[in-house]
């Protein structure tokens, strides 16, 4: 099976992941954990949960860390894999890797399209108070966007990786520099113009850690987990570094850090500074934060920072669904005419055709002008489609470790807990998909997500009986 990192290589000669340094691969690793999910998606989980968000966190962000941890396992027992997609595949057959490559194509799919509603909320920040861009206006916005990345991402791919890099470096800089402005808050009180004071108690004086009860910490799952997803993206770069054995076990155990350092740290110091109950669901709270504290000038540079780190989420989700595309087009598991190339060696005709879907987000924008409503329709339909795909790297796995016991008994990075604790793992995901149940919102997601299912089925099922 061929994943769509096998398909870059083909298709851009001087394609840069190729030629990472392990300080680029901790960069970009670092960066991809700072998402949309966390710069949008923390306001309304704040709303919903209060400060138990810190928990939430810590839990999605320990399970996530088991299922890398067999992600890497699985990397290693083989260094001719290059994704999940090609364990998927030589595991558990290739009805396996069918279903992961193409449900992780619209994965990404909808990432950006969740990304598009987030673009046009930052950009109300710019817009006089009060007032929202109309429904037209948010899908022109959208479409904008859509074609700029589609031109960029058709002239060249020799810049991704650089362009990624200094992306990520922005992310970095930026939430230190609100941590570090945070913390300072709290040590002097620093009493913002609508008269609250930083400090820490912030956290429990107003209804507790759990404010709103067993249902409003469930609740906060829903959003929060999409904060991760992209994750096991660090596992794929690391395993295509010249030197895995030694680049992918430091990504991997440094995921820990980063969730403490990026997630639970930063929304401390927003929580302390701001009262939970002053956050407001539908805006980035890094944004608010200054705000509040009568720092606009602030305020502006970390709203440019979010936007930033949207289209940078967009950018590597346009430029990995058209390799994907050409990886499964290779391996006969997609139509022919997404295997060609353009004079540049681009996969044009699937950079085109992710394109146009992802466009028709701009749709969404007209019929749901609601951005926050939008958001959380699309960012759910996305984490349960990945929510699959990381059971999918459990159970090749628990597949693995029943076929292959001499590779796992050689294994120098084994996964904590072994196959106990996938199932654990996987236990967790479901639980978390029931969670999606709870709120009106994300349960009009969840009763859609068994199409895509349906459609897979059928259509691997033709591809069977007739070659692609």
């Amino acid at each position: 099976m061929m994943s769509h990192d096998d398909a870059v290589s083909q298709s851009s000669p001087d394609h840069l992941q190729r030629k990472l340094q392990n300080r680029h691969l901790q960069l970009i690793a670092i960066g991809g954990a700072i998402g949309t999910g966390l710069f949008m998606g923390s306001g309304k989980t704040i709303s919903l949960a209060g400060p138990s968000i810190i928990f939430i966190y810590m839990i999605i962000g320990l399970m996530v860390f088991f299922v890398m941890r067999a992600l890497g396992e699985l990397l290693l027992s083989n260094l001719q894999y290059k994704s999940f997609v090609d364990m998927a595949y030589d595991l558990l057959g290739p009805w396996a890797g069918f279903f992961t490559g193409w449900t992780y194509w619209l994965c990404w799919v909808s990432i950006c399209i969740a990304d598009l509603t987030a673009i046009v909320n930052y950009l109300t920040f710019w817009l006089p108070e009060g007032t929202q861009f109309t429904p037209l206006g948010g899908a022109a916005i959208s479409a904008g966007c859509v074609l700029f990345l589609m031109g960029l991402n058709l002239l060249t791919v020799k810049l991704f990786g650089e362009v990624e890099f200094w992306f990520a470096l922005i992310k970095i800089v930026a939430i230190v520099a609100l941590i570090c402005a945070g913390l300072y808050m709290v040590l002097t009180a620093f009493t913002s113009p609508s008269g609250s004071v930083a400090s820490l108690t912030n956290l429990w004086t107003d209804g507790g850690m759990f404010p709103n009860g067993l249902k409003g910490f469930l609740a906060g799952f829903q959003i929060a987990i999409f904060a991760f997803v992209g994750i096991e993206l660090v596992g794929t770069t690391a395993a295509e570094t010249k030197d895995p054995e030694k680049n992918l076990p430091k990504a991997i155990n440094s995921i820990p850090v980063r969730v403490i350092l990026f997630y639970v740290l930063s929304l401390v110091v927003v929580m302390s500074v701001t009262p939970w109950r002053s956050v407001v669901p539908d805006k980035s709270p890094f944004v608010e934060l200054f705000l509040l504290a009568g720092i606009p000038v602030a305020a502006i540079v970390m709203n440019l920072v979010v936007l930033s780190s949207v289209m940078s989420s967009m950018n590597s989700g346009i430029f990995s669904t058209s390799r994907m595309l050409f990886g499964l087009a290779k391996d006969k598991q997609a139509p022919s005419f997404f295997e060609r190339l353009s004079s540049v060696a681009v996969p044009a005709n699937g950079l085109i055709f992710s394109c146009v879907l992802i466009m028709s987000g701009a749709l969404l924008q007209y019929f749901v002008p609601n951005t926050i409503t939008a958001f959380t329709l699309v960012t759910t339909l996305s984490t349960i489609l990945f929510i699959c795909v990381w059971i999918i790297v459990l159970l090749s796995y628990i597949k693995y470790r029943k076929t292959r016991p001499q590779l796992h008994a050689t294994s120098k990075f084994k996964m904590p807990g072994g196959v106990a604790m996938c199932y654990v793992v996987i236990a967790f995901f479901i639980f978390t998909v029931f969670i999606l149940t709870l709120e009106p919102d994300t349960r009009q997601s969840l009763i859609v997500s068994p199409i895509w299912l349906v459609i897979l089925a059928l259509s691997y099922l033709m591809m069977k009986r007739k070659p692609v």
